[in-house]
């Protein structure tokens, strides 16, 4: 297709529109323009002939008249509907002859695309007198039953609708499909996800769609989606849009959501025999192990978690069976902290890394904890569901594998072992050792392999299905509000009364991380694994050599490996956690959160007069791990930051099967961590940024 730039191509005659002021507004406009979906054969066609001309040629292109370009975010919008248009018509089929379903839905897509500008984009067309803004101004729903009052969108493509009924089969598919891919992206999950109007961004500092002009090494929270894995994901929309309409819209969503369960078994080696449930976070997927551990046991239960300090923070009211926000993943308002109905009284018992002074405890110490809780909760003849940390939100693993053997010594253990694998900043062979020893793993693909946010799975072994297959138990009545019976296993009787529908948010941030998953295993092991230790050697040097900045991983918990002779990463380190200090004291939590704000925005305009380079250095958005509250000594309250390792550092610079250029790409991305510590250390040396 050629939408991406053919505005500039066929306007670039140093017309009005290209006066210096408007140039920084049009290109990024052109840059939002960039999420459109990807169409084959449609061309745009500017014309100053007529220029109030807006025509959509069907199946051929779309003609704009160069008065709406002269309007840059006016332009996005018609063009946005036409595209959208396109791909619908498309999708029809050989019987053309209802078009009502491509009004409709290009412009329902308009609009929500619409509500995703930024503010100042939705300022320009304020005071516009257009047919189209004004309708998507209203934001009405779609009424399909009234179709009479759209017939003002026919003249956009001339068509007479010889049958103008709106099919009862189209409903789902305009209902769940009929969104742009950055809002399928965003949707799903809960109001973390939802973004700011100004920048966009969610609470994880990211974007639903691209942010290609941001240096980001975030992936131990969340990073934005990149363009490969956008794009992938925009085509897999289309494609079930078309499939829909041909086969219809369940049959077409359970396909969807098998090849993408059947792609992430092939990727990470899983056998056929594991069961593999998607959840919209990886707090659901601690849920739905509080669910499953309720119904396989009649015992009194009792969860020991590990790393209890460096979970989600919404993890242990999961555990018990509690609302962990105020709306779930379903879009239902529930109340935090209330205790969702159907599920039992459990204990659980924390056991954070970190003791009360703040200091990181032992291996052995940490060992010793877990073991005693086990044995203490053992004795009274409950059920143990213990959490083991593989990869915290600062890279440590507990307890030890010494501790694991020794967990056989003690007598009619009754006991489920969860990996907290979240980071999955382990290779297929770990996630193999796991399964096999009958641990249930929970994974997320939004971590280390930088899909979008929330994405979490849980993996559950052969041994385990089995049980909870012959359980005759349903799972608690409150969970209709969290989960659709799609998302698990079909053979499982427990979920038959869960909801009907499908989570195609979840559906697609997985399509994306797969995406990731797949390019990142493409790169040869060879360079895959001297690539990350040329990057994590360089980041690693870079914190302990700049003189603002402490590292917090030394003395650490002695990570665990079954051999550390083989490369892995469970045995190197891709997470690097700092304090940051100011005139030879540590940064206060209030002051750490701001400089990670200033540093994922563009500050320029604090720094007028001063060098190109300052400049620069301040326009340029640094995307890192976000604060991570943690004492310094034994009583300063203060965070650290965190610079990661995330796969597409590997599979963005592994191109056109290049060694030599592979080794220069990681080397640039490199250098975008030095700018990230100079940019630190700019904002600490401007005192008044952080006042």
């Amino acid at each position: 297709m050629k939408t991406s730039n053919v505005i500039i191509e066929n306007q670039y005659n140093r017309t009005s529109l290209f006066e210096k002021e408007n140039v920084n507004y049009l290109v990024r406009v052109l840059k939002r323009f960039n999420t459109a979906p990807k169409i084959n054969s449609i061309n745009i066609i500017t014309s100053n002939t007529e220029p109030d001309l807006f025509k959509i040629i069907p199946n051929r292109a779309i003609k704009i008249g160069s008065l709406f370009l002269e309007k840059p975010v006016l332009a996005l919008i018609y063009l946005r509907y036409g595209i959208e248009w396109q791909l619908w018509y498309k999708a029809l089929g050989a019987d053309k002859s209802n078009t009502i379903l491509c009004d409709l839905a290009a412009l329902k897509v308009t609009q929500i695309f619409y509500d995703l500008l930024p503010k100042k984009d939705k300022e320009k067309l304020k005071n516009l007198d257009y047919y189209l803004i004004d309708l998507i101004k209203k934001n009405e729903d779609l009424n399909t039953e009234s179709l009479s009052k759209y017939e003002a969108l026919r003249p956009f493509h001339g068509l007479n609708n010889v049958n103008g009924e709106f099919k009862a089969s189209w409903a789902p598919i305009l209902e769940n499909l009929a969104k742009p891919t950055e809002y399928l992206l965003m949707s799903g999950g809960d109001l973390r996800l939802n973004i700011d109007e100004f920048e966009l961004l969610n609470k994880y500092g990211c974007r639903p769609f691209p942010r290609p002009e941001a240096f980001t090494f975030a992936s131990s929270t969340a990073t934005s989606v990149s363009n490969f894995a956008f794009d992938k994901t925009d085509k897999a929309r289309s494609l079930l849009i078309q499939n829909s309409l041909k086969k219809g819209f369940n049959e077409t969503t359970t396909e969807f959501s098998v090849s993408l369960k059947n792609s992430l078994r092939k990727i990470l080696n899983i056998n056929d025999e594991c069961q593999i449930i998607f959840s919209p976070s990886g707090t659901d997927s601690a849920l739905q192990i509080a669910a499953i551990t309720q119904i396989v046991s009649d015992k009194e239960i009792t969860h020991v978690l590990v790393a209890s300090d460096e979970t989600g923070s919404g993890v242990p009211a999961a555990l018990k069976g509690c609302h962990f926000e105020n709306t779930t993943a379903l879009d239902h308002p529930v109340k935090k902290g209330d205790a969702i109905e159907g599920f039992r009284d459990v204990d659980l018992i924390k056991i954070p890394l970190k003791d009360e002074n703040g200091e990181l405890k032992s291996s052995l110490q940490l060992d010793d904890e877990v073991f005693d809780a086990i044995s203490k909760t053992n004795e009274l003849g409950k059920h143990v569901v213990l959490h083991v940390m593989d990869q915290s939100k600062l890279g440590y693993q507990s307890p030890s594998e010494d501790m694991m053997q020794k967990l056989k010594t003690l007598d009619d253990l009754s006991i489920q072992i969860i990996v907290d694998g979240s980071q999955l900043r382990l290779d297929p062979k770990d996630l193999q050792n796991y399964l096999n020893k009958g641990y249930i793993v929970t994974i997320t693909g939004s971590k280390y392999f930088t899909g979008p946010p929330y994405s979490g799975a849980l993996i559950v072994p052969g041994s385990v299905s089995k049980s909870i297959q012959s359980a005759k138990n349903t799972l608690p009545e409150g969970l209709t509000y969290y989960y659709n019976h799609s998302d698990w296993p079909v053979s499982w009787f427990c979920s038959k009364n869960l909801s009907g529908g499908f989570n195609y948010g979840s559906h697609m941030r997985w399509n994306a991380a797969i995406t990731e998953m797949d390019r990142y295993y493409k790169t040869p092991i060879l360079y895959r694994n001297l690539g990350i230790e040329m990057f994590c050697n360089f980041v690693e040097d870079s914190i302990k050599d700049s003189t603002f900045l402490e590292p917090l991983f030394e003395n650490e918990t002695k990570i665990n490996t079954y051999n550390s002779e083989e490369f892995g990463l469970r045995n190197i380190r891709t997470i690097f956690p700092f304090f940051i200090r100011k005139n030879n004291e540590v940064l206060s939590l209030d002051n750490v959160k701001k400089l990670y704000t200033l540093l994922n925005s563009d500050i320029s305009d604090q720094f007028e007069g001063a060098s190109i380079e300052i400049i620069r250095l301040a326009a340029q958005k640094c995307h890192i791990g976000q604060a991570v509250n943690v004492k310094y000594g034994n009583d300063f309250q203060s965070a650290v930051l965190r610079i990661s390792l995330g796969a597409r550092v590997i599979s963005e610079s592994w191109v056109n099967r290049d060694i030599s250029l592979y080794f220069r790409n990681i080397e640039a991305q490199m250098n975008q961590v030095t700018v990230i510590i100079k940019k630190i250390e700019l904002i600490l040396n401007t005192p008044e940024l952080l006042e």
